[in-house]
């Protein structure tokens, strides 16, 4: 997966530079996150599997005080490129380089998604660690079951890589939440629109005080 998003870094970026791929409804569940982390009166948010970035950008317009970590080095240097006002570092989401209780939010947007379900558990027990009391995460990915080979998607652009795409239920990741010790506060599963394949999930959770 590093090696894959070390090699299509640059072309990424460039077909995402914002929220332009998000639906209203996906930018919804992202703003009630920003709105509950901030009203808490701690801003400190870790976006979790940043790639260039870009989500790191929409929250910090929203009051978030953000830093973002990636497993892939040449996403990071895309990602201090373009945001010079953000803080960026390489780690992986199975180990992060933080503190416990550092951050008021954790996002995990797409960022799960790469890994199979016997890593599941140690991402989000990873996220929570780094989560204070009362805190709260956000969790994005396509819902569904299965795998999906992404080589062809980036062949288009002339990059030969191997990269699987496994896909979630919402109550799958639910269940892992609560295992993680989290409880879910919302969730929306929505319909794929336009070339998605598959539908959309995203659960909201607050770590317990």
């Amino acid at each position: 997966m590093q090696r894959a998003y070390d090699v299509v870094a640059e072309d990424y970026a460039k077909l995402l530079p914002d929220t332009r791929a998000e639906a209203p409804l996906d930018l919804a569940m992202v703003d009630a996150f920003a709105e509950a982390v901030t009203s808490g009166g701690d801003p400190r948010v870790l976006d979790a599997g940043c790639g260039a970035g870009r989500m790191s950008r929409y929250l910090t317009e929203r009051g978030c005080q953000v830093q973002g970590v990636d497993l892939s080095p040449r996403m990071v240097a895309m990602a201090r490129r373009d945001h010079r006002d953000l803080v960026f570092t390489v780690g992986s989401l199975t180990g992060l380089p933080y503190p416990d209780d550092q951050f008021a939010g954790v996002l995990l947007w797409y960022s799960t998604i790469h890994t199979p379900p016997a890593g599941q558990a140690r991402i989000f027990a990873e996220a929570t660690r780094v989560l204070r009391p009362g805190g709260h995460l956000l969790v994005g990915f396509q819902s569904g079951t299965g795998e999906r080979d992404l080589a062809r998607a980036y062949r288009q652009f002339g990059h030969e890589i191997e990269l699987q795409r496994h896909l979630y239920t919402a109550d799958q990741v639910a269940a892992q939440l609560q295992a993680a010790g989290l409880r879910e506060v919302c969730r929306l599963v929505r319909r794929a629109q336009g070339t998605e394949k598959d539908d959309q999930a995203f659960l909201l959770a607050a770590q317990r005080i």
